[in-house]
């Protein structure tokens, strides 16, 4: 196993091009600071507070920017509009078109005004009969909370994740393994940030959900590399150096790698084709960040966390170095 992981570290020295994978993520990185500062982060009504008005259509016939004059003209208030598509099993399991809008905090609509829209809506539009406008206000302090939450939520995550490959992977340097680990995370929770920011999306509960399980795909690509380093430096004991070590364990776990990526993007991309062809708005959230998250976790599990973790064992060495020298020196 050495032996072959060595050629083929001979023929592919991912590590040693390590500058050129870091140099992709650093302009990444900056794309996403360009992104918040030009579009600032968007927050869904759900944690910025607002409110929102779901109706049934009578048919799919219908375009959601039609209703904006209706808002407009009735409330004098402004909102945003989306056409989407559910599936109900009430009417012998057909698909229910669905016409939403979505108020800001600041636009957020009293009872009375929901009541004077809906009639409105179905004077001019062609609402299903009998059909009831669903309503959901969020206050701002209840959306405060979910995405404090949300964040504690994937607090906690690292935090375990730290501490397991600490202890798993102590015959590695456990600590530095956990923290180059956790920088391969904190990539790929940008990453997928940086795509919101750049694109304007709305940040609602399904990102949260996204990003929790992408820490866990990325982080077990991440342990399966390093329990190959593990097996490596007893194979290879003082033979090679830390980056030849990294570079032959990426190497010899690749394909497991890709293979892996790609079945899950199979699965997701397609997820992702039928919510967009269904216009399944639940799904598109949660799907379009995984989506990324899975490009991203592959990336940085064979570019990122093995040859930090190399890079800073190879400084500790040669500081440990320079110091025996001072001493012998100094004697």
């Amino acid at each position: 196993m050495g032996l072959r992981g060595e050629r083929g570290m001979q023929m592919f020295d991912l590590v040693g091009k390590r500058r050129y994978f870091f140099a992709i993520s650093i302009v990444l990185i900056l794309a996403g600071v360009v992104g918040f500062l030009v579009n600032g982060v968007e927050l869904d009504i759900t944690f910025d507070g607002g409110t929102l008005i779901n109706i049934e259509m009578a048919d799919d016939n219908f375009d959601a920017d039609s209703a904006l004059p209706i808002v407009k003209e009735t409330l004098n208030k402004e909102a945003t509009a989306q056409k989407l598509t559910t599936f109900t099993t009430t009417e012998g399991n057909k698909n229910a078109s669905i016409l939403q809008l979505r108020f800001s905090k600041s636009q957020k609509l009293t009872n009375d005004e929901i009541t004077k829209l809906e009639t409105a809506l179905k004077e001019k539009m062609n609402v299903k009969e009998g059909a009831v406008a669903l309503t959901q206000n969020v206050e701002p302090f209840m959306g405060k909370e979910m995405l404090n939450k949300g964040l504690l939520a994937i607090s906690i995550t690292a935090v375990l994740i730290v501490i397991y490959v600490t202890w798993r992977f102590s015959s590695i340097s456990g600590l530095s393994a956990a923290v180059m680990a956790l920088l391969a995370l904190l990539h790929d929770v940008f990453v997928m940030f940086a795509v919101y920011l750049i694109f304007k999306i709305p940040i609602n509960e399904s990102f949260f959900a996204a990003v929790l399980t992408i820490l866990g795909y990325s982080v077990n690509d991440t342990i399966v590399i390093y329990d190959r380093m593990r097996e490596n430096t007893k194979i290879m004991k003082n033979k090679s150096d830390v980056f030849t070590l990294v570079n032959t364990s990426v190497i010899q776990t690749l394909t497991r790698t890709l293979n892996t990526a790609a079945c899950v993007l199979i699965c997701v991309a397609s997820i992702y084709v039928f919510a967009v062809a269904y216009n399944i708005q639940s799904l598109k959230d949660f799907s379009m960040p995984m989506l990324v998250g899975t490009i991203s976790g592959s990336y940085s599990t064979i570019f990122i966390a093995g040859p930090l973790w190399a890079m800073w064992q190879n400084f500790k060495a040669k500081r440990k170095a320079t110091a025996s020298l001072k001493t012998a020196k100094a004697k």
